[in-house]
């Protein structure tokens, strides 16, 4: 055997011993929000306790889900969690989603804390242009109401469209008196352009659809049935 065809066959033989593994990227901020969003999206869409949720996303204008919202207080209390903004058009579908942020302040007698998974949906074009101008305040500006929840109910059960927002939202923990009225809704402009890049403001994504990211697909693939 000659000495070139032997370098050959050792140099082969180490390469299938040390196969080169390249190390797992990490996710960002805003995609790994992006995959919890989807995740808890498909958790509430399918559970039984929210089996007229799919009747509601189908009639929304738009849909925000907030993967992780937090409350905790003595007293003072404070709730908040980032989120994503995305809007259904008829013709091309659910849009890209916007990054934004629920916060709210009370003060009564509370104790404990809760996190939630929540899917809000915007019923009308009120609810949502005061989300696409940063001025969405649920229960002041923007009437919102807690979406029917229990289990086993039909799909027969009568549903009300009277409110511009409905929330669903999946808890543990214990807090007193939960809602989500006072809560403000603002964009996160500073994730919006690291995801798509400068110029990436909500109504330009969600609206004009100037913006597109790749990484989005298996989101609104979720969202496409409804």
């Amino acid at each position: 055997m000659s000495l070139d065809r032997r370098a050959f066959l050792i140099a082969a033989a180490a390469a299938g011993t040390c196969s080169f593994v390249p190390p797992a990227l990490a996710l960002s901020d805003q995609q790994e929000l992006v995959e919890k969003s989807r995740i808890s999206f498909e958790k509430l869409i399918t559970s039984p306790d929210f089996s007229q949720l799919p009747s509601y996303v189908k009639r929304a204008k738009a849909v925000m889900i907030f993967p992780s919202l937090f409350r905790a207080g003595v007293i003072i209390g404070g709730e908040g969690g980032s989120g994503l903004l995305m809007v259904r058009d008829p013709q091309r579908g659910w849009s890209q989603p916007a990054f934004y942020t629920l916060a709210s302040g009370s003060i009564g007698l509370q104790l404990g804390g809760q996190t939630s998974e929540a899917v809000f949906t915007i019923m009308s074009d009120k609810a949502l242009n005061a989300v696409l101008d940063n001025q969405m305040k649920l229960g002041g500006n923007v009437s919102a109401a807690a979406g029917p929840v229990g289990q086993g109910m039909g799909a027969d059960t009568t549903t009300n469209f009277g409110s511009d927002v409905y929330s669903f939202a999946k808890t543990s923990g214990l807090y007193g008196g939960i809602s989500f009225e006072g809560s403000g809704i603002v964009k996160k402009d500073d994730w919006n352009k690291a995801y798509y890049g400068q110029g990436a403001t909500p109504y330009a994504i969600v609206i004009q659809r100037k913006f597109q990211n790749p990484n989005t697909q298996a989101l609104i693939s979720a969202l496409a049935p409804y």
